[in-house]
């Protein structure tokens, strides 16, 4: 069972893939954040509405979290059709996304979320649907297979993937529309933080919502959770009143420090710092000594860290630098690595 993290750019629950439903923006006008793909999706959506056609098939790209659901219900609001979603693996056979396409209406949207994890004959039964809205269906077996070629509906494709580089080139060239979703910076952050305390009727200023984006890693989703728990905290604990102060103690208390670390995070840090003398360290090595799974470091921890310049990957294994030293508030000894401002600073 994967480690449930309150700083986890990944869904941790069905209850908070709910509680997010309630927040997500209806229109473009009111997301924050991704100006330039805002801007790109919207003259696309203009133009295609203006033609009454369906909008190009889109992909989009990047870390979890970013708000990749969220717009695909935002084109599907948009074109004023209606949005089925589905997952790469919840398709296991071409007769899984037979049922879904033969549903679709004029200008639908087929969302499909970690599209790179679609099995093979169910990508290539998908290529006819995208390129010429048509299927081929067979019929019996043997001597007596017939194929029934069907038409479906112009719908709109939304493929959403964390690793862009894994599609095929067949599948990736279907799509019309690529964008690729960024890191938030702190304060297009801090604005998502008071638009759902509004939603939520919490009390926040902008002190306290600065203090949950500065921890919130760059994900509006990490955001959202960590102000549900710090609403919680002011609730029995302040009043109902979210100040800096209040949002420092609760994530305190949470485990998650000010530069958006948790424990997993500081202990992972200071395994190479303490026991491995600074590394380089090979993670297999890392991995027995903190008692955890090789791809949980890897996929969980690693990534956030090298994105902040705390750790460098080399050929003889991981290695801390300067960050990592200051953040440890450890001496700086003379063959840490120096690294450049992190991707928040």
């Amino acid at each position: 069972m994967p480690r449930e993290r309150l700083v986890s750019p990944e869904l941790i629950s069905k209850d908070e893939e709910s509680f997010n439903r309630t927040l997500r923006p209806p229109t473009l006008e009111e997301y924050i954040g991704q100006k330039q793909v805002v801007e790109k999706l919207s003259i696309a959506l203009e133009a295609a509405k203006k033609r009454g056609e369906a909008l190009d098939h889109v992909l989009l790209f990047g870390p979890p979290g970013l708000g990749k659901t969220t717009l695909a219900y935002i084109i599907a609001h948009i074109m004023g059709s209606k949005i089925t979603t589905t997952s790469g693996p919840a398709l296991e056979r071409p007769a899984d996304l037979m049922g879904i396409l033969a549903n679709l209406g004029e200008r639908d949207v087929l969302f499909i979320d970690e599209i790179h994890r679609l099995p093979v004959n169910v990508e290539e039964f998908l290529y006819p649907a995208m390129e010429d809205f048509k299927v081929d269906i067979v019929l019996d077996k043997g001597m007596y297979a017939r194929t029934i070629n069907y038409t479906l509906k112009k719908f709109t494709l939304v493929g959403a993937t964390t690793r862009a580089g894994s599609l095929s080139g067949p599948l990736r060239n279907r799509f019309g529309l690529f964008y690729h979703l960024d890191f938030y910076r702190a304060e297009e952050l801090k604005e998502i933080v008071l638009r759902s305390a509004r939603i939520l009727e919490a009390k926040i200023g902008p002190e306290g919502a600065m203090e949950i984006a500065h921890r919130a890693r760059g994900t509006p989703r990490i955001a959202n959770r960590l102000l549900r728990r710090v609403r919680d905290y002011a609730e029995v604990r302040a009043g109902g009143e979210i100040s800096a102060e209040t949002t420092r103690a609760a994530l305190r208390l949470e485990g998650v420090d000010d530069r958006g670390l948790d424990d997993l995070d500081r202990r992972f840090l200071s395994a190479i710092v303490d026991l491995y003398h600074g590394g380089p360290v090979g993670i297999e090595a890392l991995a027995a000594t903190l008692n955890e799974e090789v791809d949980t470091l890897v996929d969980m921890v690693e990534p956030f860290l090298l994105q902040q310049g705390f750790i460098s990957r080399t050929k003889s294994g991981r290695k801390a630098n300067e960050p990592a030293y200051r953040h440890l508030k450890l001496p700086l000894p003379k063959q840490a690595t120096p690294a450049a401002p992190g991707l928040f600073d």
